[in-house]
């Protein structure tokens, strides 16, 4: 018997809040867990569920990339027992089928951890900067995704 069917539905950012610390935060205050941004009218939350249980998130922010206006991908977590089963696969495509719905000017960014650079480049992304350190979750690469 396979893995149950991973179903993406919009959330509501207190529903990610405990996957984003453990997974994004593990050892910090859960209050890093919370990002600015988060109740912002245009604010999107994204819930991957397999079973009823919330095993993936991410967050799409609007923020500008490099002077031009854009939606930031943020708080993308999976629960490292449903790693590399499609979780991540199908929050990024639902992110595509929103990212369809906005005009074609809005550019697709995120900063990607660095082991996480991987699975972003195989699902279509670019690196375009250096590597960097954030604070609070070490090492990362900024990417974007180009637009059909």
């Amino acid at each position: 018997m396979g893995q149950p069917a991973v179903v993406v539905r919009r959330a509501d950012v207190e529903e990610l809040i405990d996957l984003r610390h453990r997974v994004l935060r593990a050892g910090l205050p859960v209050e890093t867990a919370h990002f600015d941004g988060d109740h912002e009218p245009d604010t999107v939350h994204l819930a991957a569920e397999m079973d009823g249980r919330i095993v993936g998130c991410c967050t799409l922010i609007r923020r500008a990339y490099e002077g031009r206006p854009g939606w930031q991908l943020r708080g993308m977590a999976v629960e490292p027992d449903v790693q590399r089963v499609g979780v991540g696969r199908e929050l990024l495509a639902e992110v595509d089928r929103f990212m369809q719905s906005q005009p074609p000017e809005l550019v697709l960014w995120c900063n990607a951890r660095v082991p996480a650079s991987g699975f972003y480049l195989r699902m279509g992304w670019q690196a375009v900067s250096n590597v960097f350190e954030i604070f609070t979750a070490g090492p990362h690469v900024r990417m974007i995704r180009a637009r059909e």
